[in-house]
């Protein structure tokens, strides 16, 4: 990690960029992807599955055999998938809002109604490793809102199929449209459609720069995407009182995710950012994924400064996907916090239980879009339509204020609307 001490603060933005790949270029592979699925089908995926993940299929749909072997998964496994699943779809069902109806002026009813998005995608990555966390942090919200179909994709193995761990939380959802097709690939389809993958309305899931810009042209296309979700990344703050090994664990933990991940970690302590180091150089070593770690970590900083406000201001410049405060009493700084994905607080709550079982979910902004969107919740998957009754008299009594206000804007239509409705409303009036 590269030590920084006491920058300038006219140096934060370029000290904070995220590693990135260069963008027209980026652009233009992606595009030229999502135009072959869209022509091609079914043909175009198989082909890109064979490119890019070095594996041949006949069919992109998981077949009879491989949901057979979802019982593969260990029963600890099993079990833990399980605990975890109850942690989240309690937490994500405290977000349910039961309607209020609210009368905002006599006889004028207004109230506001949840309405699950009729077909969602969610992606699944599994490119380096079998991200079956996120299908349950997809799947939980997603039923909850009431969502009438549910698309998983999700990369293929070196085997050719499925992990077993992502099939076995799918059953356990009660998810069966499942679809072997991952990258750039697998948003072009959830985008288009093909003989095999229906179109949805909304695209979901983590992924590397190549699916975060496919989701973005997919929004073009006119499917909406949860958010611009790339890379992980975490901000740990953390003082004297933080253990370096624990400290470390924290910042291999997002590391070892891709090499395009970013950690950084902030302290006044020039002793506390020395034993972390150490730590980490220890930890690195006995990582199966050490060199992917590694490279992540030449992407990475780690920054002294003297004040705890500039450390605060320097957090929410950032707006990290994940913030550690590996502090003493945290609870204080958390409520300054502005910016950030999620936030774990103490050293007892390791980004990692987030990632699982807490509850909270783990598809969050990351590249600072903390700063104006929020992680995934039941709220990503609905639609809120408002609904509004008026009685006669309501109308009656609101009709003058509405008439004013169309014909100030020079809309008489609009004013027509309410006056040929109160006139009638007029002549049905009791004669002296």
């Amino acid at each position: 990690m590269k030590r920084y001490t006491n920058p300038d603060r006219a140096t934060w933005p370029s000290l904070l960029a995220r590693p990135a790949l260069e963008a027209a270029g980026l652009e233009s592979r992606v595009r030229d992807i999502m135009l072959t699925v869209k022509e091609n089908g079914d043909a175009a995926l198989l082909d890109f599955t064979q490119t890019f993940d070095k594996v041949s299929l006949s069919s992109v749909a998981v077949s009879d055999n491989e949901w057979e072997k979802a019982k593969d998964c260990s029963p600890a496994l099993q079990a833990a998938i399980v605990q975890a699943t109850e942690n989240i779809r309690r937490f994500h069902a405290t977000q349910l809002t039961p309607i209020e109806k609210t009368e905002t002026f006599p006889g004028v009813t207004c109230w506001r109604k949840s309405v699950g998005i009729e077909k969602v995608g969610l992606y699944v990555p599994g490119g380096s490793a079998p991200l079956f966390s996120t299908l349950l942090m997809l799947g939980i919200p997603a039923l909850l809102a009431g969502c009438a179909e549910i698309i998983v994709c999700t990369p293929p193995g070196s085997n050719g199929q499925v992990h077993p761990a992502v099939l076995f939380a799918c059953q356990h959802l009660g998810l069966n449209k499942v679809f072997k097709v991952g990258g750039v690939q697998a948003i072009a389809a959830l985008t288009h459609g093909t003989e095999s993958i229906p179109a949805v309305h909304k695209i979901f899931g983590p992924g590397n720069q190549y699916v975060t810009a496919a989701k973005q042209l997919a929004q073009q296309a006119g499917v909406a995407i949860d958010m611009p979700a790339g890379p992980s990344e975490v901000l740990v703050w953390a003082d004297e009182s933080a253990n370096p090994a624990f400290v470390a664990a924290d910042l291999l933990s997002q590391a070892e995710h891709g090499p395009d991940s970013q950690v950084v970690l902030v302290s006044h302590s020039t002793a506390v950012l020395d034993a972390v180091d150490l730590a980490l150089t220890q930890q690195l070593a006995l990582l199966p994924r050490a060199a992917t770690a590694a490279l992540a970590l030449e992407n990475s900083k780690s920054i002294c400064l003297d004040q705890a406000d500039q450390i605060l201001d320097l957090v929410n410049a950032y707006a990290p996907e994940h913030l550690i405060l590996s502090l003493s009493d945290p609870l204080p700084w958390a409520d300054r916090v502005r910016n950030a994905g999620s936030v774990f607080l103490g050293h007892y709550s390791p980004e990692s239980v987030g990632d699982y079982a807490s509850g909270t979910n783990h598809t969050l902004p990351t590249n600072g879009y903390a700063r104006a969107y929020s992680g995934v919740s039941v709220d990503s998957f609905v639609k809120k339509i408002t609904f509004q009754i008026l009685s006669p008299a309501g109308l009656q009594g609101l009709g003058p204020t509405v008439i004013e206000m169309a014909r100030a804007e020079g809309l008489e239509a609009h004013a027509q609307a309410v006056a040929l409705r109160l006139t009638a409303l007029d002549s049905l009036a009791p004669k002296p």
